[in-house]
């Protein structure tokens, strides 16, 4: 019960600090001016063109902590505190043959058969 009130509580805190994780301003590229089919740019190194923001180690720390935060819950589901008590299985019953009289089918006679008796 307890393992299954943790799980739900780090599961519910991963998905919410997902959700309201700090996100970045939304910027568009700088435009200016030049139509990008002209290929007067290309062997430059403008900064302008290089789609690169900085977002690498916002996406390291993004896949760190979720890796740390497996482990971590891992390692609490998995928190065997010691052997467990099982009570073993019944012992198979005792069987054994005993010759028993059987009535006979045709008359009113007993005869004898050797039976299966177990406890």
């Amino acid at each position: 019960m307890i393992k299954k009130t943790v799980l739900t509580v780090l599961l519910a805190a991963t998905v919410v600090g997902g959700a309201l994780a700090p996100v970045g301003v939304a910027q568009a590229q700088q435009y200016d001016g030049r139509p990008p089919y002209r290929g007067d740019y290309r062997g430059h190194d403008d900064w302008r063109r290089h789609h690169h923001h900085g977002n690498g180690g916002a996406i390291a720390g993004g896949v760190a902590a979720g890796l740390i935060g497996g482990l971590i819950g891992g390692a609490i589901v998995n928190n065997n505190s010691g052997p467990v008590y099982a009570e073993p299985p019944p012992p198979p019953p005792r069987c054994w043959f005993e010759s028993r009289p059987v009535q006979n089918q045709y008359d009113d006679g007993y005869h004898y058969e050797r039976m299966r008796v177990c406890d």
